[in-house]
């Protein structure tokens, strides 16, 4: 598929990370093809990040220039929410810092948090407030079978200006490592869960997913059977391309060019 279709899909979702910026420093290129296409064409964009509010993301966003509204956020909070509520898990222990915690009170009023035997489930996010304590207690609630155990995403890293840092992933098998168990549920990408909402929107066919992870933005574009664009400006580099079942749809170093 040529640069010119691409580019003329009506639906985009954009991984933030590595993607739109890098820690703190605009990705430019992607950027400018933004702020040309806002208003012509449906945009999104998708974070496996934890750590941060929805909220926190559009006032991240209009720092590098771009005015978007909360609903055009995407984040595993949102399939999270829903499946604890639809399960009625109200009892539970999360591992993750003071904006995921005050974010699942805001959403579920009657959440309790609780290291007890009522127990229900330990809820694995991209904690950057990690302590031993926290490791301890939802380590010693993982050996008790009849705790749930929920994680938000997978990636191993996330990236930043000065080099990768650690993400839920690693604390995954951290977390194998000491109790012998894996999440049963993991929210974020390459889940579609995530997608869900666009996947009901818009046809595959209209939609890109653009990104800079092959294991998390590509593996989730080839589950939802949607197109994928990798930019070469996070994790992913050219030389991880060559043996590849599966090539993105496009590679280029930003979106500036298209």
């Amino acid at each position: 598929m040529s640069s010119v279709e691409l580019a003329n899909k009506p639906c985009f979702v954009f991984d933030l990370d590595g993607t739109v910026y890098l820690g703190d420093v605009p990705i430019q290129g992607t950027i400018d093809f933004i702020k040309r296409n806002t208003g012509k064409k449906e945009i999104f964009f998708l974070t496996n990040n934890t750590s941060k509010k929805l909220a926190d993301y559009t006032k991240k966003l209009a720092s590098v220039g771009l005015e978007v509204g909360i609903e055009r956020i995407l984040s595993p909070l949102l399939p999270l929410v829903d499946y604890l509520i639809e399960h009625a898990i109200l009892r539970v222990y999360p591992v993750g810092n003071t904006s995921f915690q005050a974010y699942l009170k805001e959403k579920i009023p009657d959440i309790v948090f609780t290291a007890g035997s009522d127990c229900q489930a330990v809820l694995l996010g991209y904690d950057t407030e990690l302590t031993y304590q926290k490791l301890a207690e939802s380590c010693l609630l993982l050996q008790r079978p009849d705790v749930r155990y929920l994680s938000t995403h997978p990636d191993l890293v996330c990236p930043s200006a000065k080099g990768p840092l650690p993400d839920t992933g690693s604390f995954v098998k951290l977390y194998e490592a000491a109790t012998g168990r894996l999440p049963e549920l993991v929210f974020g990408k390459p889940n579609t869960v995530v997608l869900s909402p666009l996947l009901k929107r818009f046809r595959q066919d209209e939609m890109v997913m653009v990104g800079d992870r092959l294991t998390t933005d590509k593996l989730l574009a080839e589950n939802a059977g949607i197109d994928f664009i990798l930019v070469l400006s996070g994790e992913a580099k050219r030389e991880d391309l060559p043996g590849l079942v599966r090539q993105p749809t496009l590679v280029v170093d930003h979106l500036g060019s298209l």
